[in-house]
């Protein structure tokens, strides 16, 4: 146990899951390393998570108390406090190298925001948050793969550029400001340095893949002028092309940096608590509940739980490790084949990105890059995310009809409403998080009270536990909930005083300090989570970079638009392919920046809504993850599967058929996203919603039969070419198609159930 007053880990082991997993986004394990390194990792970490929560509250630290004196100068009094009480401790002969592992990056924190009072201009938050990532990425680079003493010695030195970089960016800030455009030798120096760099980081922590498409396109910016026209610019100086992309806001400080310095950080920070405190067993038992008996059940549990998990982590391959290690073992058990079962949690897990309200963080920075309110993302996302979900359902429903597959007695399950009436609770932050986004509050306001009430929530039920009767702690809760609501009238200050009581409440109890704990290693834990999507969001900003400077977008785009004039299908099928193949290499993150940097302007000249054209590129870099020959997802889940990677892709596809269809249906039927139809309002615009959903419906159902071979009883070879001609004439947008793809729908589906029926009547040979 931890001695909570001080925040200091008793042994940095404790941070160590029992069975290290590592994460195929970037082959490391879990935890922060063993010894001192990995000590101060861990609180490096948690001061990480310490600094965004701060500013993403807005704390307004230096509010003046009491006789002139501010929060800021009772934090540092606090801190002050405890350094003179590890002083003490040393002169007693007391460890006190952990206590000041601890005590120097929080007090790192308290100047950085100190500097500016707790309101730190865009830039300089940007600028450190991509510090802290690459001091934080080092470490863990030189704790689980720095094998040599140049490895080592190399992530020493990107953690020392990061942190160097970040400080200058922080403390000349101003000076900075009034000579931008005309940087001095100094700013070109450390803008090559901190490229240099992020790339090599990027390189070992992520792999190759986007480096070297980041590098592609700052290689274009620096010597394109060389290029044959179109291809060519007019050139750039070294000096212009560093100010663009090391300064302002255009290059590795662009918008995916600011929305994974405030929204993407705080989500996953979110969804780092919530699993800490037992978010993931609840989903599973309540999936096991509902779903575990019914026929196939174990392969249903795994569906509805990823799709449950992908409401608050959105990262697939999360998803697959985190659920995968329960999920594809039950399914093997029960008779599923390891392919097959490692494809059902592969396309389960990647579903958590277009599964509102989270989706992957992709929604924020497509909030932010189109500029329409988030609400309006998630709304579109909606529709398609239940029916990816329904195609998977059905897929193993007809996969176990197919093998016979039963599903588990009632003794083996859980009971559904026993789990939700012991953490009940955990389920009140996400309902309170998806009615904030629906109410029309900024996901960032959203996401602060998501995460504030999941904390109280913690603290809070330690001390219920601690109280007598259930009166008391009725009145506890009811207490705690009106106090909350004073948030809105009153401020930030009401959250962050009610969180500071319940810290020096839990103090004093056994249990409460070990809520603490779980809230301690929570921020850690969530700052971790965080590193490869901001490191993928910092870099893919040169690219953004170089599109905003040298406009080779339109360039690019020309080439789409001329074959698009004639065929739109073509486009569709063109930019499809774009997505994918960048997806089997770039997280989706930076594969959506830069495909909708180039795909999505052209598809909304040639015709296509806004928010659908950036859903089709989003759409198809998911499904990159599920398509061999690279298939992260379905690779992740092998090991686990004991199966080869390709095969669970193979499988993936079939079972995530959804996701391939629905972008092109919603392209020519937009009312699939519930966009606006011109022509079409009031209660013949939710016929056209309610007819393209059923149309889809049926298709998937199609599919599902001609690639499983299974609807009401096993089907015939000319009955599954059959479906699945029936599916493409509805998946079809061309005149005539819709009332083929109906009437070959209703006679195959017709004959497949009369025969069925008909030998199933017939007398069995003896």
């Amino acid at each position: 146990m931890t001695n909570a007053a001080l925040g200091t880990p008793a042994a940095p082991e404790t941070h160590e899951p029992a069975q290290e997993l590592v994460d195929p986004e970037h082959g490391l394990p879990a935890g922060f390393g063993p010894g001192r390194l990995g000590t101060f990792l861990f609180w490096f970490a948690l001061a990480f998570s310490v600094f965004q929560v701060a500013t993403a509250f807005n704390v307004p630290i230096d509010l003046k108390l009491v006789g002139g004196f501010r929060i800021l100068d009772a934090l540092r009094v606090v801190m002050l406090g405890w350094l003179v009480w590890i002083a003490a401790g040393a002169a007693r002969g007391k460890d006190w190298v952990p206590a000041l592992l601890a005590w120097l990056p929080l007090m790192l924190v308290h100047e950085l925001l100190a500097f500016y009072g707790g309101s730190i201009p865009a830039i300089v938050l940007r600028s450190l948050h991509v510090g802290f990532l690459m001091v934080l990425a080092s470490g863990l680079l030189y704790v689980h793969r720095s094998p040599t003493a140049f490895t080592r010695m190399v992530s020493l030195g990107i953690a020392l550029v990061g942190a160097v970089v970040a400080l200058y960016q922080w403390y000349f800030y101003a000076d900075i400001l009034t000579r931008s455009g005309n940087i001095s030798h100094m700013d070109l120096t450390l803008g090559v340095i901190v490229l240099v760099a992020l790339f090599a980081l990027a390189w070992r922590f992520m792999g190759p893949a986007l480096p070297i498409v980041s590098g592609l396109f700052l290689a274009y910016a620096l010597f394109g002028q060389y290029l044959p026209a179109p291809l060519d610019h007019r050139g750039y100086s070294l000096e212009q092309v560093i100010d663009q992309m090391s300064f302002g806001e255009e290059g590795i400080y662009a918008t995916p940096t600011g929305v994974s310095a405030t929204f993407i950080f705080l989500f996953v920070l979110f969804g780092a608590f919530l699993e800490r405190a037992g978010m993931i067993q609840l989903f599973t038992d309540v999936a096991m509940g509902l779903f575990g008996a019914a026929r196939g059940g174990p392969a249903k549990v795994a569906v509805f739980s990823s799709g449950l998990m992908g409401t608050i982590s959105g990262s697939g391959v999360a998803n697959v490790v985190a659920t995968g290690q329960f999920t594809i073992p039950l399914m093997k058990r029960f008779g599923y084949r390891a392919a097959f079962a490692g494809g059902v949690e592969a396309t389960a897990s990647m579903g958590g990105q277009i599964m509102p309200p989270v989706m992957g963080a992709v929604a924020f920075i497509m909030a932010e890059t189109i500029d329409v309110p988030y609400v309006e993302i998630v709304k579109a996302a909606i529709i398609p995310a239940l029916l990816y979900y329904f195609a998977a359902f059905l897929a193993v429903h007809l996969e176990a009809g197919k093998r016979g597959l039963v599903g588990m007695t009632k003794d083996e399950l859980p009971s559904p409403m026993a789990s939700l009436r012991k953490n009940w609770h955990l389920v009140l932050p996400l309902l309170v998080l998806i009615y904030l986004l629906f109410a029309g509050f900024t996901p960032l306001f959203a996401g602060s009270i998501g995460l504030a009430l999941t904390v109280l929530l913690i603290l809070g039920a330690s001390i219920a536990l601690g109280m007598g009767s259930l009166a008391m702690r009725i009145v506890f809760w009811v207490g705690l909930g009106l106090l909350c609501s004073a948030f809105f009238w009153y401020g930030v200050l009401v959250i962050v005083g009610l969180i500071a009581l319940m810290i020096l409440w839990n103090l004093t109890t056994k249990g409460g300090r070990e809520a603490l704990a779980v809230c301690r290693d929570a921020l850690a834990d969530g700052a971790r989570q965080a590193v490869p999507v901001g490191i993928a969001c910092a870099v893919v900003g040169i690219v953004i970079g170089t599109m905003t400077l040298t406009g080779v977008g339109t360039v690019l785009g020309t080439a789409v638009i001329s074959v698009g004039e004639k065929s739109l299908f073509l486009a569709l099928i063109l930019t499809m392919f774009v997505s994918l193949v960048l997806g089997m290499g770039i997280p989706t993150i930076p594969n959506y920046i830069i495909t909708s940097s180039i795909a999505a302007p052209i598809l909304l000249k040639l015709g296509v809504p806004l928010i659908v054209s950036h859903m089709f590129v989003f759409y198809f870099g998911i499904m990159a993850d599920l398509t061999p020959p690279v298939a992260l997802a379905a690779f992740a889940a092998a090991p686990i599967a004991r199966e080869s990677g390709m095969k669970i892709g193979f499988e993936a596809i079939k079972v995530a058929i959804a996701g391939f269809v629905v972008p092109f249906m919603a392209v020519y039927d937009p009312a699939l996203m519930l966009q606006p139809v011109e022509g079409t309002t009031g209660l013949a615009y939710w016929f056209a919603v309610a007819y393209i959903v059923a149309k889809v419906v049926l298709a998937v159902v199609l599919w599902g039969g001609a690639f499983i071979g299974f609807l009401a009883g096993h089907m015939s070879r000319v009955e599954r070419t059959l479906c699945f001609v029936a599916a493409v004439f509805l998946v079809a947008a061309l005149p005539v198609t819709d009332e083929i793809g109906f009437a070959l729908a209703a006679a195959v589906l017709g004959y497949h159930v009369w025969r069925v029926r008909k030998e199933a009547a017939s007398p069995r040979p003896a």
